[in-house]
């Protein structure tokens, strides 16, 4: 009766997910958090590029519709269901022929174009959203540089005619009575704005049509302004009156101011462009850890060097000593030691055996071994990488809404601020009034310098997240990032996380003459179609015993209780006490022992056959060896920590007191975890979450920062908004110094913009002139502009040498 009732229990459960698996449709899932969608039933939904997309909650909407190319994205990778949604970032197009390279704004990524060109929102250079190892050409650059070099040689003798107008050095004094220098400079002044300045143009035009007022409308404005009553002035002076006229009967122009302006502003970005190039030095220096070739060896065993694109899974191939490893795979032959500093930050080469995994990009020691490729091209861990690192330095933080804010009303305030200023001086200045008027409306529009402001955080976020990238620390988002430094509760998953992930079976106790071999066969059998650590070490213990395995039929796993399934004829659970209880199997007869296993920090699992208990088989899973000090290290950082974990109050309790945690949550189902973090959150506190497995997607997806560690597996990694490649704790305390150090640099940054302007507008203006006398010329504002976009850069480029302890 009791075997009827057990059977029956697995019978009707696995035929109630058949039929689920038979009734329901593919899961739709939100595209920004990842939870499960009804579409029925939800209210919040967006269409983009003919794809309908369906979310949870309003918030999760707002975000897609911010970013929607990002978010899509993710959902066709992820493999999520969206209705009648074409591939979003699919590398062909619908008649297979090749997507064109796409261009966005590292100032507005929501500017998405299939060719080069100017943003429409902020004017500057759209960049190549796909990273290539290769330095490209960068047409750009090359444009500006051509502009700057041809109107710097026009400009120097420009104002030096200019100029020379205004000494008393008799070499020059032929000048002065020249009555054509104003034609002369005319001359030399006309290609530098009609043609170096013309891009300007063009994009302050277009800013004024799309309503985006940008740097480049102030340029555009201050330069023509300049040039054009320098040209009325030189062709119908006598539309002046005298007094604007200087004793040589010539009208004072300032052909030099607006020559001077755009040779200065070309400078200003051709530096900006160079930087800006910098910040991408990380992502090539990933993409150049991929060798060119590989050395397959062929099935009659001689060896030949290919391409490395036309490697294929299940090719074997030879790394020799010194060479770069390939692509991702495991070791058939051979042992090694290999350095993958730069793909973890760690410097001690790790020994490599048959069976052990390896990592494309990574460097061989001196042993050589052939291999078997498992991943290739954009799924091996250093495309996903790239891709990631790509991604996530085209992400805004929320501190960039501050500066969006008032770029909105900046120029237009500029501009009317421009405008005021030439009304007071035309109304109270000394004469000529109109002259002073004009100067200083110039200065103001010119100093103005709205690009300083948009790039005070994409700069910081694109140089911080590479430079965490080569430390192994992967940051998806900025708002990860941002969110990161303020995290003040570390939630740490216990298995794979603390410790090693890597259990092995200590222990195999029987009851009622069942034999150990026979016990371990059948949980080894069932736990084959299992990918829990825990699992795994069974099948290890009974592979290295030489235990022959049987096949599996009817296999369930109960999330975060066990597994059950037939072996053979017999009906095996295999779990926690909770799952012998839920099969009404009496467990009583080895309390005692199993409280002194888990005492010592052994995972304890039951199993039963044909409803009867059977035994139990002990799991030790060591604590990682920097676990101790990393968690130390977070709590000077005033880090509350806090474990949870599905094994038992006892196991926990002997971790946690290895590791001076106090906060222990044991016995947690996985639905339990992602509660208590919604608890500490509701609290308060800001959550990190740090875990590596299935298990913990919920959980990482509720904190406000997810922390995958990079040994677990791909849903965890997906899911989180940090990824740690090593898998290593310190990784953690690296991601922490990370997010302050970027911070700061942003902030530094976008303190120094507001300054900046905040003084400079005013002195531009001539505030300054009733008290010295003094006025700020409008080719000191034109450098001065130039110069802070490319400080605002440069201060971003020291992240790259920032140190990580």
């Amino acid at each position: 009766m009791q075997l009827s009732k057990f059977d029956g229990r697995i019978r009707e459960s696995n035929a109630f997910t058949r039929k689920h698996a038979m009734t329901k449709s593919p899961p739709l899932l939100d595209p920004v958090c990842g939870m499960k969608v009804d579409p029925a039933s939800t209210t919040h939904h967006s269409h983009w590029r003919d794809g309908a997309y369906h979310f949870c909650s309003a918030s999760c909407k707002a975000k897609f519709d911010a970013d929607p190319k990002r978010y899509a994205a993710k959902t066709v990778a992820e493999g999520m269901h969206v209705s009648d949604a074409p591939a979003a970032g699919a590398v062909a197009d619908d008649d297979g022929s090749p997507k064109p390279t796409q261009y966005t704004c590292p100032m507005h990524p929501q500017i998405v174009r299939d060719r080069p060109g100017a943003c429409p929102i902020c004017g500057m250079a759209l960049e190549s959203m796909v990273p290539t190892a290769e330095d490209e050409p960068n047409d750009e650059l090359n444009s500006m540089s051509r502009r700057f070099w041809i109107s710097a040689a026009l400009c120097l003798p420009l104002v030096a005619i200019a100029m020379g107008k205004h000494v008393s050095i008799p070499a020059m004094e032929w000048l002065n009575r020249w009555s054509y220098s104003n034609w002369a400079e005319f001359a030399l002044a006309t290609p530098i704005v009609l043609w170096g300045a013309w891009p300007f143009f063009v994009r302050g035009g277009q800013s004024i049509v799309n309503r985006k007022l940008n740097m480049f409308t102030l340029i555009a404005l201050g330069v023509a302004v300049a040039y054009a009553y320098s040209v009325i002035g030189t062709f119908a002076s006598g539309l002046f009156p005298e007094t604007f006229k200087n004793h040589h009967g010539l009208v004072n122009v300032y052909f030099e101011a607006a020559g001077a302006i755009v040779t200065f502003v070309l400078l200003g970005q051709v530096l900006e462009l160079k930087a800006r190039g910098a910040t991408s030095s990380a992502i090539k220096a990933l993409l150049n850890l991929a060798p060119k070739t590989a050395r397959k060896v062929q099935s009659d065993g001689s060896e030949q060097d290919v391409p490395l694109d036309s490697v294929q899974a299940g090719d074997h191939l030879r790394v020799r000593p010194g060479e770069k490893v390939p692509t991702d795979g495991k070791v058939l032959e051979g042992q090694t030691s290999i350095d993958e500093s730069m793909m973890t930050g760690e410097p001690i080469p790790v020994e490599k055996h048959a069976d052990d995994h390896v990592v494309g990009g990574t460097v061989n020691g001196t042993g050589s071994f052939i291999m078997e490729a498992t991943k290739v091209g954009g799924e091996t861990m250093l495309a996903q990488i790239v891709a990631l690192v790509s991604e996530a330095q085209r992400s805004r933080a929320p501190i960039q809404r501050l500066a969006d804010s008032v770029s909105a009303w900046f120029v237009p305030t500029v501009v009317l601020a421009s405008i005021i200023t030439f009304f007071l001086w035309l109304a109270f200045g000394p004469s000529p009034a109109l002259a002073f008027a004009l100067v200083n409306a110039v200065s103001v529009l010119i100093i103005a310098c709205p690009c300083a402001l948009g790039l005070a955080t994409p700069m910081s976020i694109m140089v911080g997240v590479g430079r965490g990238a080569k430390m192994g620390v992967l940051v998806r988002n900025a708002e990860a990032l941002e969110e990161m430094e303020k995290v003040n509760t570390l939630v740490v998953d216990k298995t794979g996380t603390l410790t090693e992930g890597r259990p092995k079976v200590t222990t195999v106790e029987t009851v009622d003459g069942v034999e150990q071999q026979e016990l371990l066969r059948l949980s080894a059998s069932l736990e084959q179609a299992s990918e829990h650590p825990l699992a795994a070490a069974i099948v290890a213990e009974a592979k290295r015993r030489d235990i022959a395995l049987a096949e599996v039929s009817d296999f369930e796993s109960h999330t975060g209780k066990g597994v059950t399934g037939r072996v053979g004829s017999g009906v095996v659970v295999l779990g926690t006490a909770a799952l012998m209880s839920q099969y009404d199997v009496d467990t009583a007869s080895l309390d005692a022992r199993v409280d002194a296993l888990r005492a010592e920090g052994s995972t304890v699992m039951h199993v039963a056959i044909d409803g009867k208990f059977a035994g139990i088989i002990a799991v030790a899973d060591p604590v990682k060896e920097t676990a101790k000090s990393s968690l130390d290290a977070l709590r000077s950082m005033g880090m509350k920590i806090v474990m949870l974990t599905g094994d038992n109050r006892k196991t926990a309790d002997a971790v946690a007191q290895k590791l001076g945690i106090e906060d222990v949550h044991a016995d947690v189902l996985p639905e339990q975890k992602s509660a208590i973090v919604n608890e500490l959150k509701s609290a308060g506190a800001i959550v990190a979450m740090a875990g590596d497995g299935v298990n913990d997607a919920p959980a990482l997806a509720a904190a406000h920062v997810g922390i995958a560690m990079g040994s677990g597996t791909d849903v965890a990694m997906q899911t989180a908004g940090v990824t740690l490649v090593k898998g290593d704790l310190r990784g953690i305390v690296h991601a922490r110094q990370l997010s302050v150090a970027i911070m700061r640099n942003i902030r530094q940054n976008l303190f120094f913009a507001f300054v900046y302007n905040a003084m400079g507008i005013p002195i531009a203006a001539g505030i300054l002139y009733p008290i010295t006398g003094t006025l700020l010329s409008p080719i000191i504002a034109a450098a001065a502009m130039s110069l802070s976009s490319v400080s605002v850069i440069g201060n971003a480029l020291r992240l790259r040498r920032q140190k990580l302890n």
